[in-house]
């Protein structure tokens, strides 16, 4: 009679963590509550007998669902997501921007209009006079290196 207390205690404890895993997603619950299932599932069929194989079986069955089936439950589920550039340097290559303020001659600063603000920018050594067009080659540090467009 003490294992049927045992045994209902395992099995609302696993279903209730399975269903739980569609309020708390992630696909680690659903396992835990498996687990709890078939601890409570062995105990009625007295394959273990105490509290302490029970917590055991529990613990490391739920590691090895944890480990063997999360990936696979994951790849039959997806979920949203996406891959994109996280390298500002290759979305800014090539764009085009407005000098503000004359840049060079030499390795004099000047400003350029890019991205709804100023910035200071370097040119290749010619000078760039202000309302000319060029493009960016790189960023060096917090300054643009633009080209002159011809």
């Amino acid at each position: 009679m003490e294992f049927s207390n045992s045994v209902m205690a395992w099995g609302l404890i696993g279903f209730f963590l399975m269903l739980a895993e569609l309020v708390i997603p992630g696909g680690i619950v659903v396992f835990l509550g498996t687990s709890a299932v078939t601890v409570a599932l062995t105990l009625q069929f007295g394959i273990i007998d105490n509290w302490m194989h029970a917590f055991t079986l529990w613990f490391i069955l739920s590691i090895v669902l944890l480990l063997a089936f999360r990936n696979v439950g994951q790849s039959l589920v997806g979920g949203d997501s996406s891959i994109e550039n996280t390298d500002e340097e290759l979305d800014i290559f090539g764009k085009e921007v407005e000098v503000i303020d004359t840049i060079g001659p030499g390795n004099k600063k000047g400003r350029i209009h890019f991205q709804g603000t100023d910035w200071s920018a370097l040119g290749d050594g010619s000078e760039i006079k202000r309302g000319d067009k060029a493009t960016i080659v790189c960023r060096d540090n917090i300054s643009y290196v633009v080209e002159k467009i011809n």
